[in-house]
Formats: C-alpha cells, sequence, structure tokens
C-alpha cells in the first residue's frame, strides 16, 4: 500500500458506502482502487461484504481548484446520499398507488407508491435501520429491514437477511425458514440453500 494509506476490516452492517463516507470519499474511489482490486474480484458487489473483509483506504491527496477570488464557489460532494428502490408485493401483485411512512434512523418521510409499487428513497449512505408502513393508517403492513452491508447470498446471515427484508420471521430455526419460503415460491420445500432457492433470492434482489 502506498504511504499513509490504512487497512479496515469490516463489521457486520458495514458496507463499502457507509466506510467510505466515514473516511471522507466517494465509494467509487474505495471500491475502484487498485489495492481492493483483491476485494473486488471476491464479492463482485460492493454492497455485499463479509464481516472480516479488508477494505485499504488510500490516502487523502489535495486538490486544487482555480476560481477568481472575492467570488462564492460551489463545490459538489460525489456519492451522497445513497439512493434505494423497493417493490412492495401482495400476493405476488404490486402494491401500487398507496401511501407510505418511511422511517430511516429515526427520520419520517411519506409518500405514494408508483404503478409498479415501488418506493424510492434517498438515505444517508451510513443509514442503518428503516421502517416502511405502507397502506391506509390503521390497515398498514410494516415492512423492518437493515441497511448497509448485505452478507453474500450463500452464508445463512445472508439467506436471512434477504428473509427478513421480504417479510419473513427469521426468528425460525433456518430449514424451517428456507421450507417457509420454499412452499410460498414453488420450490421443493428441502430445508435447505439449494441452488434453486439462492437463484429465486436473487432474482428478487439482484445480488
Amino acid at each position: 500500500m502506498e504511504e499513509g494509506a490504512v487497512s479496515y476490516t469490516v463489521q457486520q452492517g458495514d458496507c463499502i458506502y457507509s466506510i467510505a463516507v466515514q473516511n471522507g470519499f466517494d465509494f467509487k474511489t474505495l471500491w475502484e482502487h487498485g489495492d481492493n482490486s483483491e476485494l473486488k474480484q471476491l464479492r463482485k458487489d460492493p454492497a455485499v461484504l463479509q464481516p472480516g473483509d479488508i477494505v485499504n483506504i488510500p490516502a487523502k491527496t489535495l486538490k486544487e481548484e482555480s476560481g477568481a477570488t472575492e467570488k462564492r464557489h460551489r463545490f459538489k460532494r460525489k456519492g451522497v446520499p445513497a439512493k434505494v428502490r423497493v417493490k412492495i408485493l401482495r400476493d405476488d401483485k404490486p402494491r401500487a398507488n398507496q401511501p407510505y411512512r418511511l422511517t430511516i434512523d429515526g427520520k419520517l418521510e411519506t409518500g405514494t407508491t408508483d404503478g409498479e409499487g415501488i418506493v424510492e428513497m434517498v438515505i444517508p449512505a451510513d443509514a442503518q435501520q428503516g421502517e416502511l408502513r405502507v397502506g391506509k393508517e390503521g390497515e398498514e403492513e410494516i415492512y423492518q429491514f437493515q441497511l448497509g452491508s448485505v452478507d453474500p447470498l450463500s452464508s445463512e446471515a445472508g439467506a436471512r437477511g434477504r428473509l427478513r427484508n421480504l417479510g419473513y420471521d427469521d426468528s425460525l430455526a433456518f430449514d424451517e425458514l428456507l421450507k417457509e419460503f420454499q412452499n410460498k415460491e414453488g420450490l421443493t420445500t428441502s430445508g435447505t440453500l439449494d441452488d434453486a432457492t439462492k437463484s429465486k433470492l436473487k432474482d428478487k434482489f439482484g445480488q
């Protein structure tokens, strides 16, 4: 590594986005940096990290910009905040044009799902927790989810996290949790994280 660079060990809940913000970088600067090429090859997706992974953080360099004196100049910080899109379904049909209340780390935002049941939210890159309530008040469906790192799909933690974000009760034993998902999706109810189950979860999350 170059002089002044440091190595960071990933903790549960970290992702490249939050690590970048905490260290004053755009996430692409870290993800595309040559010192992280091995990590990039291993994980493929900057949102999918495993506790214990190593992220190399380069030394900061001074960048100069020319500009007329005694005038105000605007600079835009790259990569902040992050944008997340969530599609809300009921019985596999989009919950279109429904009111929602979204709370991210205690901050409330209201709106209406679009014609495909999608909520698009702009959140701080280091946000940790969210709660989404969809429907008329008193008849709401409540979705709670963790933001930040997604564990690899091949791990139990990764599968549990995705199922939790789909509304499944992840306090169940892992095999029972998988059977519930497999049964709903028309898969063989093996209770194991087989290729068909991983493929179905990947289809729903894209990772």
